[in-house]
C-alpha cells in the first residue's frame, strides 16, 4: 500500500514537472507566456472574426457525415448495393468497406456538378470575404436543394408540407411538381430533406425488388430440381449460389447496376 502511494506521488510530481518546464522556458520577465496575446484592440477584432470563421467551419465539418448520408445520392446507392449482395446470397462478399467505398466514389461522381456549383458560388466568394456567412449558407443550399427537389416525389413533399402547415402550392392539376425555380425558395430545408430521404428509400427498395426477381427464379428452379431428384436434405441455397454468381457475371451485373444508379439521378 505504501509502495502504491509512493508511485502515485512520484507520478504526480513528474506531471507537475512536465507542465512547469514549458512555462519556465517560455516565460518573460513579467511572468507572462511569450507569444500569447488575448487582448482585443487594434487588430484584435480581425483576429476574433477569423476565430469565429474557424469555429463556424469546424461546426460545418461536424455535420458533414449527416450531409453526405442524407442530402446526397449516397443513401440510394448503398441500399441498392446491399440488395445486390443479399440477392446473390454471398453473405459478406463484397465486404461492407468495399460497398461503402463504391458508394462514396459514386456519390462524388454524381454530386460533382452540385459540388462545383457550391464551390464557385459560395465557398470561393466566402473565402475571399465577398459574401457574409448568411449569404454563404443560402448560396450553398440552393444547388443542394435543387438536386433534392429533382429526386423527391410530389406525394412525399406534400406530406411534409402538410405536416409543417406550409401554405405553398407545389403541384399542378395533374399532381406533378411545379417548376422548381418558382417554388424552391418557398420550401424550407427542414421540409425538403425528410421528403427527399423517404423518396430515396422508396426508390432504393424498388431497385431492390427488381434485382431480386431473376435470382428468385434461379432459387425456384434449383429447389424444384432438387425436390424432383429426391434431395430433400440438401440446402437449395448452397447449389443456387454458384448459378446466381454465374448469371450475374454473364449479364455483366455490376455494369448494369452502376449504370442504372448513375442514370437514375440525371
Amino acid at each position: 500500500m505504501i509502495s502504491r502511494n509512493r508511485k502515485t506521488l512520484l507520478t504526480f510530481l513528474i506531471l507537475v514537472l512536465i507542465i512547469s518546464i514549458p512555462m519556465h522556458v517560455f516565460a518573460t520577465n513579467d511572468g507572462l507566456v511569450k507569444g500569447v496575446d488575448i487582448s482585443i484592440g487594434a487588430g484584435g477584432d480581425t483576429d476574433l472574426v477569423d476565430y469565429l470563421k474557424l469555429l463556424f467551419l469546424f461546426t460545418i465539418l461536424t455535420f458533414a457525415p449527416a450531409i453526405l448520408l442524407m442530402m446526397t445520392s449516397f443513401t440510394r446507392i448503398i441500399i441498392v448495393l446491399s440488395f445486390v449482395r443479399r440477392a446473390i446470397a454471398t453473405q459478406t462478399t463484397p465486404p461492407n468497406q468495399v460497398l461503402i467505398g463504391i458508394a462514396l466514389f459514386l456519390t462524388f461522381f454524381i454530386m460533382s456538378p452540385v459540388i462545383n456549383e457550391v464551390n464557385v458560388n459560395a465557398v470561393q466568394p466566402y473565402l475571399e470575404n465577398e459574401i457574409t456567412q448568411e449569404e454563404f449558407l443560402d448560396k450553398s443550399m440552393k444547388p443542394i436543394k435543387s438536386f433534392m427537389y429533382d429526386q423527391t416525389r410530389a406525394k412525399d413533399l406534400e406530406l411534409f408540407m402538410n405536416l409543417s402547415n406550409a401554405k405553398v402550392e407545389i403541384t399542378d392539376e395533374n399532381n406533378n411538381l411545379l417548376n422548381k425555380e418558382n417554388i424552391l425558395d418557398q420550401i424550407s430545408s427542414t421540409t425538403l430533406i425528410p421528403a427527399f430521404i423517404i423518396s430515396e428509400l422508396k426508390t432504393a427498395f424498388i431497385y431492390g425488388f427488381i434485382l431480386f426477381i431473376p435470382f428468385l427464379v434461379v432459387d425456384m428452379v434449383v429447389a424444384s430440381t432438387l425436390m424432383s431428384m429426391g434431395m430433400m436434405m440438401l440446402p437449395p441455397v448452397m447449389i443456387s449460389m454458384p448459378f446466381k454468381i454465374l448469371l450475374f457475371i454473364m449479364v455483366d451485373g455490376w455494369n448494369l447496376v452502376i449504370k442504372a444508379l448513375v442514370t437514375g439521378f440525371k
